[in-house]
């Protein structure tokens, strides 16, 4: 079964193998990390690759493969509830203006399309300068500003779905719109939501990265991929591990959510194989 997959649809194999490596290296970095994370021997500092430290030291001798483990953790949690809780606004503003149309549909599309002019990087910043930087606080803002893409989906979704016959059907049996939404509508809408949200995951990733590298994401001595990038580029050229582990790291996750991202769409519309990569 798995080489049948493998021939029809590699992208889910690759990109689903990277995925599995990310989430075993986040559940099992307690085990599996050599040395804590934060701890400091100074003596230790700065040294290369070896047998002992397998991506060498930072500048604190703190073991950068421990903190590589550890910050898989933050990359993880901000992708998968970044990307809830953009869903759940994104899937309920979709559905309701797509069902009711005329005067929520109006409303509900001009507020998504204020937000789609608004560069979502720059409103991230503008939070973050406010509210503060830590985890929590980048995870709800990126969710609270990123649902504009699901909610145009799950919008088209249920319009092409609310005069089918079943939908039709449901109506003359009495059945009441919240349940025909939350039964009869987003189940058939929600297999687009799914590769969206897949590829969104890679997106939170780099967002994330991005304002932790800017100092204004998770803090040290916390160890982040991108808050180990900021501290890496002071020793660019004496100590080039410090930022091509974690970049290397930050290049695979978002690639394999990308390429699972790509396999779902394929597989679920075969139609859309190739055409979207020409």
């Amino acid at each position: 079964m798995i080489n049948k997959l493998f021939k029809q649809q590699p992208l889910i194999i690759w990109g689903g193998a990277l995925v599995v490596l990310l989430v075993v290296a986040a559940f099992t970095a307690q085990w599996i990390a050599p040395m804590d994370p934060n701890l400091q021997i100074l003596e230790d500092r700065l040294l290369p690759p070896s047998w002992k430290h397998w991506m060498g030291t930072d500048q604190f001798g703190r073991d950068v493969f421990s903190r590589l483990l550890y910050g898989s953790r933050i990359s993880l949690a901000v992708g998968l509830v970044a990307v809830s809780i953009y869903v759940l606004i994104g899937t309920s503003i979709g559905s309701v203006a797509g069902f009711y149309g005329g005067f929520w549909d109006g409303l509900l599309m001009r507020i998504t399309d204020i937000f789609l002019c608004i560069p979502t990087f720059l409103l991230i910043l503008m939070v973050i300068a406010f509210v503060g930087p830590s985890i929590v606080n980048i995870m709800i803002v990126i969710g609270l500003t990123s649902w504009t893409d699901v909610a145009r989906l799950v919008r088209g979704e249920v319009l092409a779905l609310k005069e089918r016959e079943f939908i039709q059907a449901a109506r003359l049996i009495g059945m009441s719109d919240r349940r025909i939404i939350m039964k009869h509508l987003l189940p058939n809408a929600l297999g687009p939501v799914l590769v969206v949200s897949t590829l969104g995951i890679g997106g939170a990733i780099l967002i994330e990265s991005s304002l932790s590298f800017l100092g204004l994401g998770v803090q040290p001595p916390t160890a982040s991929w991108g808050n180990m990038l900021m501290e890496g580029k002071e020793h660019l050229t004496d100590a080039w591990w410090l930022i091509t582990f974690p970049g290397l790291a930050i290049f695979l996750t978002v690639l394999g959510y990308n390429l699972l991202g790509e396999g779902l769409r394929d597989l679920m519309d075969p139609r859309l194989k190739g055409s979207g990569r020409q």
